[in-house]
């Protein structure tokens, strides 16, 4: 009885140090493989890893040598398709992924329709590979601002999309990005529409506690050394709390000055 709790023991034990941890990678399909350094195991028999899985289902790679390559093109994914690949390693060392940025979502939309609509972005896309946000941006004031955010679905088949906009007054422009990993964004073509609202403006310019505009308008007050104080959306903006002087103000789609008493 004694020697068979012993064994007993000495199994669980094995099993804990077989079981000493893994690594999971998370991401999207993107067309390349894997490559991956495996260490000898601290016994000197055998190697560090003893398993790899992709979604679960257990790899016929060659895990036995000390640098495998996880072959993702067997299972059929298409770009854009989620991943969890899972490394199972002994205690006492650990492998390495040289490469896990592959399976980050990359930039690759193409663009097969955008236009504006009922005061709207509309825009579909194909060749997606993974889920990142596009951007909308809207020129205003000598430069591209953010204006929205929408998720993409990240499929490589037809995707469409549609945003709110608010237009200031005659010639608006817009645009969509994707930025990925490699922190290089990926732009749609521009598209342009005329507004007739009237031009916006603000009074007083020389202010003691709020300035008001004539509708409601997006809004970015700067001070004399160019930081921003102020940024929003509406009829009036409260500026009591700042310090005499100066300040620089775009509104509509025009830029402007007010002095704070």
């Amino acid at each position: 009885m004694k020697k068979f709790t012993l064994s007993f023991i000495f199994i669980a034990l094995s099993l804990l140090s077989l079981n000493a941890g893994n690594i999971v990678l998370r991401g999207t399909y993107q067309g390349e493989n894997l490559y991956v350094k495996n260490p000898f195991a601290p016994s000197g028999v055998g190697y560090c890893i003893y398993e790899v899985t992709v979604n679960g289902m257990t790899t016929t790679d060659e895990i036995n040598s000390s640098a495998f390559e996880i072959d993702l093109s067997v299972y059929g994914f298409q770009k854009g398709d989620e991943l969890v690949v899972n490394i199972k390693y002994k205690d006492g060392c650990k492998p390495k992924v040289l490469n896990p940025e592959v399976l980050n979502p990359i930039a690759s939309f193409e663009i097969k329709d955008i236009k504006i609509k009922d005061n709207e972005l509309v825009w579909s896309t194909i060749n997606e590979s993974g889920s990142l946000p596009f951007i909308i941006e809207q020129f205003r004031w000598n430069k591209w601002v953010k204006v929205g955010e929408v998720k993409g679905k990240g499929k490589p088949t037809l995707n469409t999309y549609k945003a709110p906009l608010r237009l200031h007054s005659g010639e608006n422009k817009f645009r969509i990005k994707q930025v990925d990993y490699r922190k290089k964004p990926r732009y749609s073509q521009e598209v342009i529409t005329i507004s007739t609202k009237p031009e916006v403006t603000f009074s007083p310019e020389r202010v003691d506690d709020v300035i008001t505009f004539s509708a409601p308008t997006m809004y970015e007050i700067y001070d004399a050394y160019g930081g921003i104080v102020f940024k929003g959306y509406g009829d009036k903006v409260k500026v009591g709390g700042l310090e005499k002087g100066k300040y620089y103000i775009n509104y509509d789609n025009k830029m402007g000055r007010f002095t704070k008493k």
